[in-house]
């Protein structure tokens, strides 16, 4: 009977080694183009969702804007968005101290990076509380005892008439819109930044004429384009999931929709008011009183 099983040919060392190295080869080509295709879905798909809808305009509007109210004291630029990874998304803002207008300041100011994590969350966040400037003391201050005054008048009486200040106007009760506007043209005074609330010791609410620029135009309504209707419109936005993100920035949307609600002036900030004219100002008797942050010489020089 024949043999059935065909015969076994010699072994080859060189030729087995040939054949594992080929199907090694063949394995991890295999591997490592599976591991390149999860890594493009997973870099690309999360690109896609991170990016989903309007989430990078509102990124700015929301976290860009809060950045704003959380830095008061701060000219602060946004950015364009957004720098996207599997894992975050972020922008810069570009962020100078306020000063009186007129002196001769550095131009321009620091960078610095807000980020978000896939999730939506916010991480650690530059300046804020540690931002020391004058004008962040000045409101700070809003409702305290300091600053009476007395003491105004003979530090304004020390200062030459033209100089130009940065100066926080303290009322001795808030002032509804209209009586604000009222009070403004009155003094032929402009509001760059206006306090809606009191809150001593902390940063209160402070909106200013490009806080946010996407809104309804309020141009002329309070002066210099500082408007409540910008302000009110920006918290509308606003929904119960950003109440976190909020808080990161000393907010919250209680605060918010309260300050905007009210929509009461307890301050404002004036950066080109003259010495003179604050002399006359401090005679008003809605005026609680004034508050020197700057002006276009050192206040530190002896």
């Amino acid at each position: 009977m024949p043999d059935d099983f065909p015969e076994v040919p010699d072994f080859d060392p060189k030729l087995t080694r040939r054949a594992v190295r080929r199907g090694l080869l063949r394995t991890t080509t295999n591997v490592l183009a599976v591991l390149l295709a999860l890594a493009l879905v997973a870099t690309v798909g999360s690109t896609l969702v991170q990016e989903r809808g309007d989430r990078e305009r509102r990124m700015t509007d929301v976290l860009g804007t809060a950045f704003k109210l959380y830095n008061p004291a701060y000219e602060v630029t946004v950015g364009g968005c957004c720098e996207t990874t599997p894992v975050s998304m972020s922008f810069e803002v570009t962020a100078s101290p306020l000063r009186a207008v007129g002196g001769f300041w550095p131009a321009g100011g620091d960078t610095y990076t807000i980020s978000q994590d896939f999730f939506g969350r916010v991480g650690h966040l530059p300046l804020g509380s540690t931002a020391n400037t004058r004008l962040s003391f000045a409101l700070y201050d809003v409702g305290g005892d300091l600053a009476a005054k007395e003491e105004v008048r003979k530090v304004l009486a020390r200062l030459p008439d033209g100089l130009n200040a940065l100066a926080v106007v303290e009322f001795a009760a808030p002032l509804k819109e209209n009586e604000l506007k009222a009070f403004l043209d009155r003094n032929k005074s402009c509001a760059d930044r206006v306090v809606y609330e009191r809150r001593t010791g902390s940063l209160p609410i402070t909106w200013g004429e490009i806080t946010w620029d996407r809104g309804e135009s309020a141009e002329g309504k309070q002066g210099c384009g500082v408007g409540l209707d910008n302000f009110r419109f920006w918290t509308g936005l606003l929904r119960e999931h950003d109440d976190a993100n909020l808080r990161r920035f000393d907010l919250s949307l209680a605060r918010l929709r309260k300050a905007a609600g009210d929509g009461l002036a307890y301050a404002y900030v004036d950066q080109l008011a003259s010495v003179e004219e604050l002399r006359e100002l401090i005679e008003d008797p809605r005026v609680r009183t004034i508050r020197l942050a700057d002006a276009t010489f050192d206040l530190d020089r002896p």
